[in-house]
């Protein structure tokens, strides 16, 4: 190693005991937020020469600035990564362990992602829960889940913001913020064509057509549909017989009118349209007293006398509005969203009856649960208007108004199994008007060439009409909840830069949640819950740090959080239904590292990692247990089948968390022939709130492998994901039977890319 190189090293290794030793209480306390500066991300240039890593330029404090001298943790996700982990027709759900601390899981298959951010998420499966993390896409936040899982295409980069982000997003996210930025509409002309096709008759196509219409309107066409075939199949004579399948397709055009260097528009307009089957409930598939899955398991078979079919459209439209006045930039923001979902599935899991299959006798359930939730009428609405300096003075500042409006309705419904699927009379229905205003600002300080700091401060008020009604002879309601409640978000951070290659930082930030609301009504006693709002306050601090002449890249941080009154979710038992509760208080702590480097000529890798530890505390609290047998190793609760729960980890979030990407090019002939291949391992985390042996979750590794040829402006390549096969129980429906929700097996196949 040479002396500058072994240099470089020592520093690397002292700024990170610095970081790991830093005084967060004190010196966050006295820490206000950075002067912003840097250009728009499309015009940012990048000065790397061969060898050097690319700056990664993110608008995470709404200015365009060097990842580096952000005072947060930040992940992204772009280019040639990002093409990779979305082959094979991946929803959304491939950002799971993409990056330290990040966790997303469904339990409606290819719908309601969703998310974790060290170890805070939400388990709620009813359609009118809220997450702490938000999903921010172009601009505009989707609160509801089904809003969340737009299609990932045409998209410039994915930002991972970690910690609370109650200033300046705002919207429910003491947990941290997912934000997607699709690529925009530019002055000339260009496209690509994304063809694929693999196993289970997987058919894709994506492209993007950008037409510039004059010198100051510019077009922008892009559009995914992705079609797979039925590859799952029903052994039994009744209900659905062929699952898996699904047809999803999303469009998005966008038109940009930049009459002057002054003045821009950006409007867009998108809609998305799946047809599918959603999550498939494997009745008796976990061994009992293990978390293994039982022995001879077959992914292809599914036996099953429910039916199981989904439908979502949405489409969505957005106007961004920015003047560039002498010392000050002004941005209008809105949006509007409309869904419209059914989804129906064999919650059960089995088959109501004795039967017999040439491989053995199929085991009966003990009762039927076949039902389907739908939300006839959906629509979202905000407006955000910001103000923001563009001098290059020390003290900079951001000023806003936000507003959000959302109308909700789900209805749930039930059938009778062994009435050719007849609706049950009875169905329940629920309606919410959410309505939200807040302001808000921050002032970034320059004190010095070395030392930036920041602070920011947001007031939120928010308020929900809800109405709940079980509607069916002996009627239940109407039976109402109205809620109003106020915060004050704030967050000090600063960056303290070492040399030209290293950047310290620090951040307390809080965040806060509204309160949650659902009404399942299934019997007489039955009334909506609520938990209360949550409010986290969150600490950390890390380096991030340029190496080797920029030819590495190192980020790392610890953190330290508590939530006050935590929103959790708890089930019922034998009953399909969830109930809203709060915990006095959980807390976690934690370490998050990245590390990229280009190794050599045509050889770079990259490595994230994560260590997160979450409690519950609240001496007082207990839930109900599973509803059929099952081992749980908590102790039992003040009533028969429940447990306390104090001092559980958060469910559904795993203590480590790694992984690791490798890619390999080499010149060949007139182009390149590159292989790249990527790992992800979590640890095994509790599916409920308490503790049971069949509902914790085995370890698992996933990898992918790419291997593919560019020449001139196209691509040809192979893919396989999962390609050791680990298929385990991810999650589970604990009324009854065992019931587990898996992880979908290897699959593989071959995509033909153009450019122009």
């Amino acid at each position: 190693m040479s002396k500058k190189s072994s240099g470089y090293a020592v520093r690397s290794l002292i700024a990170l005991a610095v970081a790991s030793a830093f005084p967060l209480h004190a010196a966050m306390a006295a820490e206000a937020a950075a002067a912003a500066t840097g250009q728009p991300a499309a015009d940012a240039p990048d000065t790397a020469t061969k060898g050097q890593l690319e700056t990664v330029i993110v608008t995470a404090q709404r200015r365009a600035e060097n990842i580096k001298d952000v005072p947060m943790s930040i992940a992204t996700l772009k280019g040639d990564k990002l093409d990779v982990l979305t082959s094979a027709g991946a929803d959304i759900r491939f950002l799971a362990g993409r990056s330290p601390s990040v966790n997303v899981e469904s339990d409606y298959g290819r719908t309601f992602p969703r998310f974790y951010i060290r170890g805070l998420g939400n388990i709620d499966f009813d359609l009118n829960a809220s997450q702490p993390v938000g999903l921010v896409m172009d601009d505009v936040v989707m609160e509801n889940s089904m809003l969340k899982d737009f299609p990932v295409f045409d998209v410039d980069q994915i930002e991972v913001l970690r910690g609370p982000q109650g200033t300046l997003f705002g919207r429910n996210s003491p947990a941290g913020v997912i934000k997607l930025d699709s690529a925009k509409p530019v002055f000339k002309t260009e496209g690509y064509v994304n063809l694929g096709y693999g196993k289970d008759g997987m058919k894709s196509a994506e492209g993007a057509y950008n037409l510039p219409v004059s010198d100051t309107v510019a077009l922008r066409f892009s559009g995914q549909t992705q079609r797979r075939d039925n590859f799952v199949h029903n052994p039994l004579p009744t209900g659905t017989q062929d699952f898996e399948g699904y047809k999803d397709s999303a469009a998005r055009i966008q038109l940009l009118v930049k009459p002057n260097r002054d003045m821009s528009a950006l409007l867009n307009f998108h809609v998305r349209d799946l047809d599918g089957t959603g999550t498939l409930f494997r009745a008796n598939i976990i061994k009992p007293g293990t978390n293994e899955l039982v022995d001879n398991f077959d992914y292809n078979s599914y036996p099953s006398d429910g039916l199981n079919t989904q439908h979502l459209k949405t489409k969505g439209g957005s106007a961004r509005l920015r003047w560039d006045l002498p010392g000050v930039t002004l941005h209008s923001i809105t949006g509007f969203e409309a869904l419209e979902l059914y989804s129906g599935a064999d919650v059960d899991g089995g088959y109501g009856a004795s039967y017999h299959l040439p491989s053995g006798p199929v085991k009966p359930i003990p009762f039927s649960l076949e039902t389907a939730d739908f939300i006839p009428h959906h629509k979202q609405l905000t407006q955000e208007f910001r103000a923001e300096s563009n001098t290059k003075d020390a003290l900079q500042w951001i000023a806003g108004v936000f507003y959000f409006k959302e109308h909700v309705q789900i209805d749930s419904i039930g059938f009778d199994t062994f009435a050719n699927h007849a609706q049950y009379p009875g169905y329940t229905t629920q309606s919410q008007d959410a309505n939200s205003w807040a302001v808000f600002g921050t002032l970034n300080y320059a004190v010095s060439d070395k030392l930036k700091l920041r602070g920011g401060v947001r007031y939120t008020n928010d308020k929900k009409d809800f109405v709940a009604t079980r509607v069916e002879p002996g009627s239940i309601g109407p039976q109402t909840i109205h809620n109003s409640t106020n915060n004050v978000s704030w967050d000090l951070s600063g960056t303290y830069t070492l040399d030209k290659d290293t950047n310290l930082f620090s951040r307390i930030a809080t965040g806060y949640r509204a309160p949650s609301i659902q009404g399942r009504l299934y019997g007489p006693t039955d009334v909506p819950s609520m938990a209360d709002s949550e409010k986290a306050v969150s600490i950390e601090a890390g380096i991030k740090q340029d190496l080797f002449d920029r030819r590495a890249r190192l980020s790392a941080s610890v953190y330290d959080y508590r939530v006050k009154n935590k929103q959790l979710t708890a089930g019922s038992g034998s009953i399909n239904m969830n109930r809203q509760i709060n915990a006095d208080k959980a807390v976690g702590h934690g370490v998050e590292l990245e590390f990229q480097a280009n190794l050599a000529d045509g050889l770079s890798a990259s490595l994230g990692s994560s260590y997160n530890y979450t409690e519950i505390q609240d001496p007082n609290l207990y839930v109900k247990v599973c509803g059929s047998p099952c081992t749980v190793t908590n102790a039992t609760g003040p009533f028969p089948g429940t447990a306390w729960i104090n001092g559980n980890p958060l469910p559904r979030a795993p203590k480590w968390q790694h992984n690791f990407t490798l890619k390999y090019s080499k010149p060949v002939g007139d182009g390149e022939l590159y292989a790249f291949t990527d790992w992800t391992y979590r640890t095994t985390y509790n599916d409920f709130l308490y503790a049971a042996k069949e509902y914790a979750v085995k370890p698992l590794t996933q990898g992918g492998l790419r291997v593919g040829y560019k020449w001139d402006r196209y691509e040809v390549a192979l893919y396989g994901r999962n390609i050791t096969n680990q298929v385990e129980a991810q999650a589970a429906i604990d009324i009854n039977n065992l019931t587990g929700i898996v992880n979908e097996p290897r699959t593989y196949g071959v995509t033909f890319k153009a450019t122009f």
